[in-house]
């Protein structure tokens, strides 16, 4: 069984989806469409713009999540089984599965960036990758720690991004080093992202999601907050608002999808990170 899978925020880099939207009339077809559902022109950014430019909250997720499913639609000889996305991801994921139709997941995104972005403004926050220690080890250590600090992304085995308030955060990378990991970097992030301080923009975000049309998938999605496969349309809706506070289980979603049958991973958008990340997770199963 074959897999698409979507990823988020990180990967994009300035050039992103100029060789598509030069060389194939659908794809310059749907990059226009976005500029004109946001109200500027986002390729210009993405083909035009610098590395600052293209690292604003609310040019990035659009343009991954663009980029994303344009790159997806091109692909006219493979259909998938199943869909995943990596927290931004999660939104092409719908779209491609006829979750969610194209220009309203691309109005969902931009409000989710700006949610986002002003939840980072109200609130400073940071995350940092660990390398070198089991997933439960680093969510226990996590807990111990009297500020607010969570494991918010399960990457692969032996990588988990954790995320919280500043404080929280050196702490736990300290008491994580101490624990026995190989490393505990701070990243380069403007905010706390699948934890806690994100409460704001999920409440920002909820009438956006609640007032949007979802429709019953095509084939199951697995969702970043169950990591299982999901085919209802009320239940992909209620795992949408949940997403910003809770924890990316990108490890448990892949081997999940692999348990279901999946045997090859197809990665659309920018970059190839989760390429990686699968082959960690299950160096077997094919990855395209």
């Amino acid at each position: 069984m074959t897999a698409f899978v979507f990823p988020g925020q990180g990967a994009q880099y300035v050039g992103m989806g100029k060789d598509l939207y030069d060389n194939y009339s659908l794809a310059r077809e749907l990059m226009l469409h976005a500029n004109e559902v946001l109200g500027f022109s986002l390729t210009d950014v993405m083909f035009d713009g610098t590395d600052d430019d293209l690292r604003q909250t609310r040019v990035t997720q659009p343009a991954v999540f663009l980029h994303s499913v344009v790159a997806c639609r091109l692909m006219n000889s493979i259909r998938p089984n199943m869909v995943a996305g990596h927290s931004l991801g999660e939104f092409s994921a719908l779209v491609i599965a006829g979750a969610l139709g194209m220009d309203d997941a691309l109005r969902l995104v931009s409000e989710r960036a700006m949610a986002m972005q002003e939840a980072c403004e109200r609130q400073c926050g940071t995350m940092a990758a660990v390398l070198g220690l089991p997933d439960e080890q680093v969510a226990e250590v996590c807990n111990s720690i009297a500020d607010v600090v969570v494991a918010a992304n399960y990457n692969c085995p032996g990588q988990v991004v954790i995320s919280g308030a500043l404080e929280g955060v050196n702490l736990a990378c300290k008491a994580l080093k101490e624990a026995g990991a190989k490393r505990a970097l701070k990243l380069p992030v403007g905010g706390a992202f699948h934890s806690p301080l994100m409460q704001p923009a999920a409440e920002r975000l909820q009438k956006a999601i609640m007032d949007t049309q979802f429709y019953t998938p095509v084939c199951p999605i697995y969702q970043n907050v169950s990591a299982r496969a999901e085919n209802n349309k009320d239940v992909i809706k209620h795992q949408l608002l949940q997403q910003l506070t809770s924890p990316v289980r990108w490890t448990q979603s892949v081997q999940q999808m692999i348990k279901d049958g999946a045997s090859a991973f197809y990665e659309f958008g920018p970059g190839d990170v989760l390429k990686g990340l699968i082959r960690k997770i299950d160096p077997v199963v094919e990855v395209g």
